[in-house]
């Protein structure tokens, strides 16, 4: 192989890509310098080939391709690989890709290739051909991951967040760090909910009961008021996200693990259909895909109860809410993809997720007077660390104006933002950007859980508010903050969303919102 002239590739970076396995020798125009290697991939501008340098990109534009993996240039079809979650790529995918097919002027057509793996082709109606190529493989989480770290795909759709390993073998195989800005985003959201037949006398569970239930420490529905009779226990299995998400959200902080008897389930509308057929039966099912089951209501021994909805879910209110995410590795993706990814973020995506069933990302306004049970809630269990004045001053300051749906929380035991709520600075960033918010107050308010003293929680509770507003400000690069008054205030524990007695509750409390007069 000849390499002559360094400055030619001084733009040549690492990266990683699906394998197209095909031997090409890319050379100068004039001749004089050659990069040869297998070819991992053509996104219709760059080239990506594993050379003895390493996985090199090459802009097209400046050299000729020769070799039997070069790309016909003239019919060029541009393919993205997805792969993850069946959840995801069973029904909120294909729709989302057909939607944006019509917005585009293309006509999608469908090829099922084998169980679970399903191509959707675009096509130009004027010439007739295909223009690009979506391969979407539906497994799980796991295979998502693994599939990408094997460059068999491009894009990961997950139901949790990619764990230490996965994280480290992607970055020592080039793909980046794929925790780091823009590599992850939340797509839709769903959550975890329990539920029981529809005919059984029991209609909420304190969390910490349920966790005891799921790990067969209560076995008996008299011990949580209901009839004497033995508890049957459905579960996602521990390959799907779902499964994966109730570990990390209730038995992990309960520190225990599922019951030996609990009935596992890789289909979720098995999961339901069982415990639809049983009357003693508790099942852990998704928000979207819960059927004519009864969601049983999250209650806490302090009298806070906590119901799945649309804005619970959407504001993290709701403790089980569980993402679905994207990952993207630091690869340039074609032009097509990266369109269909700026797609999934806009107004018309939105519509498609609701009606997939899903929470979507559409930011919404509640009103003051619409959150009454909240500020009845702060008065009921207002202690002697919040006085009445303190109570005044919230309500002062934040009369007029309207909660938004986008809130911060934060990792157990970590000042770092959940994924969730990192992702929620570039959907906030963004809004920030359109002008949207032009001429109007922002307040990032810091609420605490009532851990400790009030002044210190009350003290770090705007620190948190502080480092969201810097955080958005530095994401949106071209709004016009001149524009824009953003207040960083915090009242602590004055305003709970939950009891303290559990993890859950405490993380529910510890919050940044954001509100707009």
């Amino acid at each position: 192989m000849v390499y002559r002239c360094a400055a030619l590739f001084a733009a040549l970076f690492i990266l990683a890509g699906p394998v197209w396995a095909q031997d090409v020798t890319l050379s100068s125009p004039d001749g004089k310098v050659e990069l040869s290697g297998t070819l991992l991939g053509f996104d219709g501008e760059f080239y990506r080939v594993d050379t003895i340098y390493g996985e090199l990109t090459v802009d097209g534009s400046g050299v000729t391709c020769e070799g039997p993996g070069c790309p016909n240039l003239q019919d060029f079809v541009a393919r993205v690989g997805i792969s993850g979650s069946a959840t995801m790529g069973r029904v909120l995918f294909p729709a989302l890709i057909e939607s944006f097919a019509r917005r585009e002027g293309y006509r999608s057509e469908r090829t099922d290739e084998r169980e679970g793996v399903r191509t959707y082709r675009l096509v130009s109606p004027s010439t007739n051909k295909p223009v690009a190529e979506f391969l979407i493989r539906s497994t799980n989480t796991d295979e998502g991951f693994a599939d990408l770290l094997a460059n068999e795909a491009d894009i990961v759709m997950a139901l949790r967040e990619i764990r230490g390993d996965e994280r480290t073998r992607a970055i020592e195989s080039a793909l980046g760090d794929l925790k780091g800005p823009n590599r992850s985003r939340v797509l839709a959201l769903d959550a975890l909910v329990p539920i029981v037949n529809p005919d059984l006398p029991v209609r909420s569970i304190e969390p910490l009961a349920l966790a005891r239930v799921l790990s067969g420490a209560v076995t008996n529905w008299s011990v949580l008021g209901g009839p004497d009779a033995p508890i049957s226990v459905h579960v996602p299995g521990p390959m799907t996200g779902m499964g994966q998400s109730l570990g990390d959200l209730v038995l992990i902080p309960a520190g225990s693990t599922v019951s030996e008897t609990a009935v596992l389930h890789d289909r979720s509308a098995d999961l339901v259909a069982e415990v639809l057929a049983d009357p003693f039966a508790i099942g852990i099912a998704s928000y979207s895909d819960h059927g004519e089951a009864r969601v049983l209501t999250l209650e806490g021994s302090c009298g806070f109860e906590s119901v799945a909805g649309r804005l619970t879910i959407k504001t993290e209110d709701y403790p089980l809410t569980a993402p679905m995410f994207l990952y993207l590795p630091v690869r340039r993706l074609p032009k097509v993809a990266r369109d269909f990814l700026a797609y999934t973020r806009g107004m018309a995506a939105q519509a498609v997720i609701r009606r997939s069933g899903l929470v979507d990302q559409a930011t919404e306004r509640v009103t003051l007077a619409q959150q009454g049970q909240r500020f009845t809630n702060a008065i009921m269990n207002a202690g002697a660390e919040v006085p009445l004045a303190e109570l005044q001053r919230m309500v002062g300051f934040l009369s007029d104006s309207a909660r938004l749906s986008i809130s911060f929380r934060f990792e157990a035991g970590s000042a770092r933002l959940d994924a969730q709520s990192r992702s929620n600075i570039q959907q906030l960033a963004q809004t920030l950007e359109s002008g949207q918010l032009d001429g109007r107050d922002v307040l990032f308010v810091g609420f605490s859980d009532g851990q400790g003293a009030a002044d210190p929680n009350r003290a770090i509770a705007l620190q948190r508010a502080e480092a969201v507003l810097a955080a958005v400000q530095s994401a949106a690069e071209t709004a016009k903050f001149d524009r824009i008054n953003m207040i960083a205030d915090a009242f602590g524990e004055a305003l709970p969303m939950a009891c303290d007695d559990t993890a859950w509750g405490r993380r529910v409390n510890r919050r940044v919102e954001v509100w707009v007069r």
